[in-house]
């Protein structure tokens, strides 16, 4: 009995010692496969340690498997989880780290799925260490290229493509801003073409500002100060152009430039931005300019209105936190629309510069054209290089007459006598000539043909202009619309007057 016993408490032994080192197979979420080999018992134990922030472990146990097993199937995932083991870490040093190792892995896998989730990782990375904007934007302006690279690299991923795009309105609003803080900064100083090349980046390149109407406002208020300074300036009445004076003609044009330049930027403003608070700043001042005021459309109006919708403004919690926070306040940045990919061509003072010297040198030699054709003989005849003048041409103003007492010119050209052939009035018709149709000559049995179509006429079934112009006029929003899709509470907009 006592030996039967202790067969069965042998056996019992042996059967739990055999199961114990046997190793189970068991699923692998990341890899999605099972298996019973040690390379999987490393992988395992490296993402255990990395559950309980045991990072340096994990990073041992994912080398060993990599330098061990280097046909593994766990080698992809080995070498981006020693990224993420950076990552999770944290810290400067270790966030440069981790990107060194997301970007080897796109290197060695390029076509697995996982290289979009590095790429991505990399942007936020930079993302995570941006600063506020009127700091370094170094990280800013890198973490713009990332998420730029994900999106044109990996279209397919349509779940990180999507993540990608909203952080990058996130750091493009950012960005804006900057360039808004410097434009503003030239412009207080009056260094309009400064202010003029930052805000003309700007509007164009990043149109999904939160402040994009005070930019463009600030834009036309550069141009009408450089009318101010133009008018201010002496006009040169001597020849030649003396220091301190500017040439009537190239004066003129660069007024004229200057004012297409700030009705553009008024225009844009209530055509592109309907429902933002400058609509009625700019109506103003194109009134002020006499200029017409345009109309938004209804597609406008909606665009504009679901990103303001989009948009949400810190609380005083927020505003606090942003006073002592490092990272910027990113709730402006507008949830809707597509981030711009490509940047513009960008535009320098020198530009600027440069463009109203084209249109002050058009304006001198237009000016000159004008001074030589009225220009007049003081001999009475005319240059060699001119026509003579016709009998039947009236009179020229400035042209010297003749004196009475003149003797005719033998050689002067008279006009000829009507030939005998010549229709004369009150000839009677020739009964060949050929007569149009009319009633009277379908009557007699001839056939009318159809008049040739005209180019402005109106064919049967195609609509009037009159009736284009209501269709095309049907699609502009009405006071109504706009006034109701404004914010009830308008923003504390303060009047920008430079030193």
């Amino acid at each position: 009995m006592l030996s039967r016993v202790s067969i069965i408490a042998f056996g019992g032994m042996l059967l739990v010692f055999t199961a114990g080192c046997t190793n189970k197979k068991s699923a692998n979420p990341l890899a999605n496969i099972g298996s019973k080999q040690p390379d999987k018992v490393l992988f395992d134990r490296s993402m255990d340690a990395m559950k309980h922030n045991r990072f340096e472990v994990a990073r041992m146990t994912l080398q060993t498997l990599i330098n061990t097993y280097p046909d593994s199937e766990f080698i992809a995932r080995a070498k981006l989880a020693v990224g993420d083991s950076w990552y999770a870490e944290g810290g400067t040093a270790s966030l440069a780290q981790a990107e060194q190792e997301y970007r080897d892995f796109e290197t060695f896998f390029p076509n697995m799925p996982e290289a979009a989730e590095a790429q991505l990782k990399i942007a936020n990375i930079q993302y995570q260490q941006m600063e506020k904007a009127d700091r370094d934007y170094t990280h800013a302006k890198r973490a713009e290229d990332e998420y730029r690279n994900l999106i044109l690299q990996y279209p397919d991923n349509q779940k990180l493509v999507a993540e990608g795009k909203q952080r990058l309105l996130e750091v493009q609003e950012v960005l804006a801003d900057r360039e808004y803080g410097i434009g503003r900064f030239y412009y207080l100083r009056q260094s309009y073409p400064a202010s003029i090349a930052r805000l003309r980046s700007l509007v164009e390149k990043y149109p999904l500002y939160s402040k994009a109407d005070e930019a463009l406002y600030l834009l036309g208020q550069n141009a009408e100060g450089e009318i101010e300074r133009m008018r201010a300036t002496p006009t040169c009445t001597k020849p030649g152009i003396p220091a301190g004076c500017t040439n009537e003609g190239a004066k003129a044009a660069m007024i004229q430039q200057f004012t297409k330049d700030a009705t553009d930027a008024y225009s844009k403003i209530i055509t592109r931005y309907p429902i933002m608070d400058r609509v009625d700043d700019a109506k103003k001042r194109l009134a002020a300019l006499h200029q017409p005021i345009p109309r938004p459309t209804k597609a406008a109006v909606a665009q504009n209105r679901a990103e303001d919708e989009s948009r949400r403004e810190s609380g005083a919690f927020g505003r606090l936190k942003g006073m002592i926070m490092k990272h910027p306040d990113v709730a402006m940045a507008t949830k809707v629309g597509e981030p711009s990919l490509v940047d513009p061509m960008p535009v320098s003072a020198t530009d600027v510069v440069q463009g109203v010297a084209r249109a002050a040198a058009m304006g001198v030699a237009s000016g000159d054209k004008r001074l030589a054709v009225e220009r007049v003989n003081s001999s009475g005849t005319p240059p060699p290089s001119e026509a003579p003048p016709r009998s039947d041409a009236p009179p020229s103003t400035g042209a010297v007459a003749a004196p009475p007492s003149a003797v005719p010119d033998p050689n002067e050209l008279k006009p000829a006598a009507p030939a005998e052939n010549e229709l004369q009035p009150n000839v009677a018709p020739d009964p060949n000539e050929l007569k149009p149709n009319t009633p009277e000559s379908q009557g007699t049995g001839d056939q009318a043909l159809p008049p040739p179509p005209q180019v402005n006429e109106i064919q049967p079934g195609q609509p009037s202009s009159s009736a284009t112009a209501d269709s095309s006029s049907s699609s502009q929003a009405t006071d109504e619309e706009i006034s109701s899709s404004k914010k009830k509470k308008k923003k504390g907009l303060k009047k920008i007057v430079p030193f």
